[in-house]
């Protein structure tokens, strides 16, 4: 049996039974609750989306960079260790290692041999 209109809206008119206030309060809770979650996420993510773009810290290298070796050196061999760019460099007959920066190619370090009198 269908309700008529005029029972639907008494059965709106109606104050709600203090059982019926509590859920609807507990509603009302949990969606505030999962609207702050919501927007807490969107402020974490819109957060590390700004660090990445705005924190660069030198990571891209200049176009161009020059290394100036001693006279007479020779590059050997090069080879990559993490963050570093390394040269084995002959002076004149004896070995030299030199470390860079891979990402700044600042020189990092320097390595001489040299044999026991």
């Amino acid at each position: 049996m269908a309700k008529t209109r005029k029972q639907q809206n008494d059965d709106e008119d109606q104050p709600l039974t203090p059982e019926q206030r509590a859920l609807v309060a507990r509603v009302r809770k949990l969606m505030l609750l999962s609207g702050a979650a919501t927007l807490l996420g969107i402020a974490v993510v819109i957060f590390v989306i700004g660090y990445r773009v705005f924190r660069t810290d030198g990571s891209v290298a200049p176009a161009e960079t020059i290394a100036l070796l001693p006279k007479g050196a020779k590059i050997v061999s090069t080879a990559t260790a993490g963050d570093r760019l390394l040269l084995t460099i002959d002076v004149n007959g004896t070995l030299e290692i030199r470390s860079f920066d891979a990402h700044t190619l600042k020189p990092a370090g320097r390595l001489k041999f040299a044999t026991e009198p």
